[in-house]
């Protein structure tokens, strides 16, 4: 089996925007060497966080070259590569350029709710069309489905190259059941901040972070200590920020994130439509929040 390199601290990137909805370019190799320098372990690009759905295929290519011609190597980047329709994933990984990337991070089908052998047969015809690392993405809030423990452990053992999960299902008893079952080589990445805590603890290996995006070096120190054992200063850490967990995703991702960037003066409070800039009350909320602990 391909070893998983994907760990600690991974930040799920955000696309910044300028005023007229064009993408901020700047501002966001300016966030890719803050995020360096404070802590993240690996970025995960062109993913739900970075709302991939509204770019333009130039966008997206522009996007992947900078972050990768910045980065230089110096930690691992995955792209995202998934959809609901298998055939076009795995042309897109045939005909695509991955060029600097280290691994893809494909979801599962949304909308169209497969059954699990339809899941595992999707995987696994994703699997056999890369050479490159897979990191499976189970997040029923967004897809419609849940992908269970015995689905994910069944392509863990059977596809070499699916080297782990990134588990947001918000079901700890799941996540516990893969650890417990998944074969050696296959690691569990939470994909939910508020439950990076619980899910370090029983075994997962890190976290795909949209609050990374503000504040990797507190983030990451709380993975780091975790991994060390020290679970009492890690805890205190996790319960700092608790309130902004609950505000981060009320109005949406990445609304939540987006309005705490802006407020720290690193990009401008732009998002494309479907999605829209959070309320004004709840960013009122956040900047307290922010003031209160001292960021």
């Amino acid at each position: 089996m391909v070893q998983n390199i994907f760990k600690g601290l991974g930040i799920a990137l955000i696309t910044p925007f300028k005023e007229d909805g064009s993408v901020d370019y700047e501002s966001l190799i300016r966030l890719v060497d803050y995020q360096l320098n404070n802590g993240a372990d690996f970025f995960c690009i062109l993913a739900t966080t970075g709302e991939t759905p509204t770019l333009t295929k130039e966008e997206k290519q522009k996007i992947k070259d900078l972050v990768v011609d910045y980065v230089q190597g110096r930690v691992p980047i995955l792209m995202g590569c998934g959809g609901n329709n298998t055939a076009a994933i795995i042309e897109e990984l045939k005909t695509g350029d991955f060029r600097g990337v280290d691994g893809i991070l494909s979801v599962c089908p949304y909308y169209n709710k497969p059954s699990q052998e339809g899941l595992y047969q999707h995987f696994k015809a994703i699997a056999a069309a890369t050479t490159l690392p897979v990191i499976l993405y189970n997040v029923p809030g967004r897809t419609g489905v849940n992908m269970q423990a015995a689905t994910t452990v069944r392509l863990a053992r059977d596809c070499h190259n699916i080297v782990g999960i990134k588990e947001a299902s918000g079901n700890l008893e799941q996540v516990d059941e893969i650890i417990k079952n998944k074969p050696n080589g296959f690691d569990v990445i939470s994909g939910d901040d508020s439950l990076t805590f619980p899910m370090v603890s029983c075994g997962a290996v890190g976290v795909i972070s949209v609050i990374g995006n503000a504040l990797p070096k507190e983030f990451s120190r709380m993975i780091r200590l975790q991994m060390r054992g020290e679970y009492d200063p890690a805890r205190t850490i996790h319960h700092r920020f608790t309130d902004l967990f609950s505000l981060l995703f009320v109005d949406g991702n990445p609304a939540g994130v987006k309005a705490m960037l802006s407020e720290m003066g690193f990009i401008q409070n732009v998002l494309r439509l479907p999605l829209v800039p959070m309320r004004i009350n709840n960013m009122q909320r956040m900047s307290e929040i922010l003031k209160e602990l001292k960021i």
